[in-house]
């Protein structure tokens, strides 16, 4: 692989050569010698020469290593602190882990047909139809290797594929039936769709509703005379709208609605609706469908629309593990209203690792390498110009945000069990750990998704104008991101559901009631003031975790005590919570923000056998606590808890750590492990031949080898008739 050629020495392949035929040097070698074996000085002297041999020769491909790895990026790997390797491993969960990793990516990136080539130059239908040829032979891939859904490869496909393949919703329509549906209703549908004999989706977000899913207005009427479900979509609001796999792909969904006996409403419900012929692909009667048409991203996807008119189900259908309807009307609930929220529990949580993640991942990898590639402008007289990372500013935009991509890769663990607990649990029939499970989902799904959608904006703009362009990544990672801060809940509206939860919490602690260990804290009020005297004092995490302890409990008792006061002074309870919602959604970000850095701090704290690795872990979770308090100093300042003089001491050890982390930030972004194919990028490739890159890539542009459509009908009349002028 051109990502990490050491990390595929112990596989198989001919020597010097990776997966599909890349090169295997270690990266010391790769910075010492070129490929004809010489000294990195001879090569240099006689560089521009065989570069430009090299550039008309066509030899730089997508993907392929193009003959040397650029000196000023090799010469960065070649001072690293730590085991790239080692790091690597740790962050993938154990060396077995990193390498099922890597046989899975080499698989999919050796298969053609998993291809990206040329995917920044393809039209919607395009891209559609390559992601059902991908999503139809990753079936047979995966027969073909013995991966299974429950197997260890299976988590890797995604991240391979880089999203980019169909049926994505067909997974949350199983996960759906597999939570809310009954032990017949799963033996019925699961089998069904594991074997793809159906395709299904998921129809809850509507034209007029999103997040508040109690406004709903789609309905399933019971009639008792056939034992049938009629569904309807009552107005234009109640159309299904955005839909993944819907407009043009799924049979079968699961459709959410007001479930009506008797005329009398019972809440929003989940119900197994055939939109398509298994035969054909017509659409079933009473069904309207299509495809919502062009968005900002995700053109591989087919967003669609739903619409039910008369369309009846069979009693069975509505998903009944906590609910059910007898034939004779009767409503049975077993269990907590709050299992309908589940499945959008589980989407969260999976979107923070694989839709935010891993974005803000490849952006750091591609902006911190191509920031020592690109030399601009001279810090010192007499020198070459720098690389532009030796410069605070640039280290100031991109380095805050790796600390964040570490900072939530572990949060994104503490969430993952903490769902494996409730999940647990839920299976047992107990729901206590569900308000927690769904206040913290959707808290983190807000922060993390908007921090890591503005870091990958800063990212881009960290590399002027190449960032600009398609073939760089960068545009594609941050329209895909920036999804995330709306689908699957808007974040405002998220933020406040996780505001109630910790009011609730803070209301009960004062009052000595048990709340949950995550937010215990809240009853552990500590007044007095920031204890640090200097600036090496802020890197102590129990300061600056304590600091913001402080300033969590502040917000959150803040706000529940103005809560309180409008209520006791006689407005309503709804006007009263509209007039702190602002504040609500601070108090909740100062939660999640204090949850990511104590999270960290107690990772690295862990990590005592590593030495080399917790000692860069520490200057990065450094980074990212002091960062935090930098920017965002008025609510640190605000009671006084930490002094001007105090924030003079955390700027100056904020930025004492830029410089620091500047000389492994590569390392940092190798460890990701991001294979060239992955990145899919002009400027974060691993051997750094970034000019090289645009040029051959720009050449592919169907635009280039095309007839200029507009000549002869525009520019040549313009061009005569002036030319006859003259």
């Amino acid at each position: 692989m051109q990502k990490h050629p050491r990390a595929w020495v112990k596989l198989r392949w001919p020597r010097g050569q990776g997966p599909c035929g890349g090169d295997t040097r270690s990266v010391a070698q790769a910075g010492r010698q070129q490929p004809d074996g010489s000294p990195k000085d001879a090569w240099d002297k006689s560089s521009s020469a065989s570069r430009m041999a090299l550039l008309e020769t066509g030899k730089y491909s997508q993907g392929s290593v193009l003959g040397s790895v650029n000196p000023d990026l090799a010469s960065e790997r070649q001072t690293a602190s730590f085991s790239v390797e080692k790091l690597t491993a740790w962050l993938d969960g154990g060396a077995e882990h990193t390498r099922i990793r890597r046989a899975v990516v080499e698989a999919i990136e050796c298969d053609p047909v998993f291809s990206r080539e040329n995917q920044y130059f393809q039209s919607q239908n395009e891209r559609y139809e390559a992601a059902v040829r991908k999503a139809v032979h990753l079936q047979k891939k995966m027969h073909e290797m013995g991966w299974t859904e429950d197997g260890p490869e299976f988590k890797y496909i995604y991240r391979a594929l880089s999203g980019d393949v169909a049926f994505l919703l067909h997974r949350i329509f199983m996960r759906s039936i597999s939570v809310l549906g009954s032990d017949k209703q799963i033996a019925k549908w699961i089998p069904l769709a594991s074997q793809f004999q159906l395709i299904g989706s998921y129809a809850q977000t509507e034209l007029g509703h999103g997040t508040y899913l109690q406004g709903l207005e789609t309905t399933a009427v019971f009639d008792i005379a056939t034992q049938e479900f009629i569904l309807n979509t009552p107005k234009i609001s109640a159309m299904k709208w955005w839909p993944g796999d819907m407009g043009r792909s799924a049979t079968h969904t699961v459709v959410f609605a007001q479930l009506y006996i008797h005329g009398k409403c019972y809440g929003m419900h989940p119900f197994i609706v055939q939109i398509r012929s298994l035969q054909d692909h017509s659409l079933c009667p009473g069904i309207i469908a299509g495809d919502i048409g062009p968005k900002m991203s995700f053109e591989h996807i087919d967003n669609g629309y739903l619409m039910l008119q008369n369309v009846r189900v069979p009693r069975e259908n509505m998903l009944n593990k906590f609910c059910e309807v007898q034939p004779d009307g009767t409503y049975a609930r077993r269990g907590s209203q709050q299992i309908n929220y589940f499945t959008m529990t589980t989407v969260r949580i999976s979107l923070i690792s694989d839709e935010v993640l891993i974005p803000l991942m490849k952006a750091c990898t591609i902006a911190v390498r191509y920031s020592v590639v690109r030399r601009q402008s001279k810090l010192k007289p007499g020198e070459e110009e720098a690389k532009i990372l030796d410069y605070q500013t640039q280290q100031e935009k991109l380095l805050p945000q790796l600390a964040a991509a570490y900072a939530f890769h572990f949060i994104n663990n503490y969430l993952q069990e903490l769902f494996e607990k409730g999940y647990r649990e839920v299976q047992r029939k107990n729901f206590d750990t569900l308000p927690e499970l769904h206040a913290f989902s959707s808290g983190f799904k807000a922060m993390v998704s908007q921090y890591c959608t503005s870091a990958v904006e800063i990212c881009l703009r960290a590399c002027g104008g190449h960032g600009y362009s398609l073939l760089s990544g960068l545009p594609s990672l941050y329209t895909k991101i920036l999804a995330s801060c709306i689908y699957e809940g808007e974040n405002t509206v998220l933020l406040l559901q996780a505001a109630r939860f910790l009011n609730k919490c803070f209301v009960a602690a004062s009052a000595g009631r048990p709340v949950p260990p995550s937010v215990t804290y809240l009853a552990a009020v500590k007044p007095g003031k920031c204890p640090a005297n200097k600036k090496s004092d802020f890197l102590s995490p129990h300061i600056y975790t304590e600091a913001y302890q402080h300033t969590a409990v502040r917000l959150v008792s803040s706000t529940a005590a103005k809560l309180q006061d409008l209520i006791q002074s006689g407005v309503k309870k709804h006007d009263a919570w509209n007039q702190c919602t602002v504040q609500l959604v601070q108090a909740a970000k100062a939660h999640c923000h204090y949850i990511t850095v104590k999270n960290f701090a107690e990772t690295v704290e862990k990590l005592k056998t590593e030495a080399g690795i917790q000692k860069v872990m520490k200057h990065l979770c450094d980074l990212f606590a002091l960062h935090g308090i930098f920017s965002n100093a008025g609510v640190f300042l605000h009671d006084g808890y930490i002094s001007g003089a105090q924030m003079d001491m955390v700027t100056a050890s904020y930025l004492d750590l830029l410089a620091v982390i500047r000389k492994d930030a590569v390392p940092l972004v190798d460890a990701f492990d991001f294979t060239d194919k992955n990145l899919n990028s002009a400027l974060g490739s691993y051997d750094g031949q970034v000019y090289q890159r645009l040029y051959e890539w720009a050449q592919k542009s169907p635009t280039n080898t095309q007839v200029n459509p507009a000549y002869e009908r525009y520019l040549k009349p313009l061009l005569h008739n002036m030319r006859s002028k003259i």
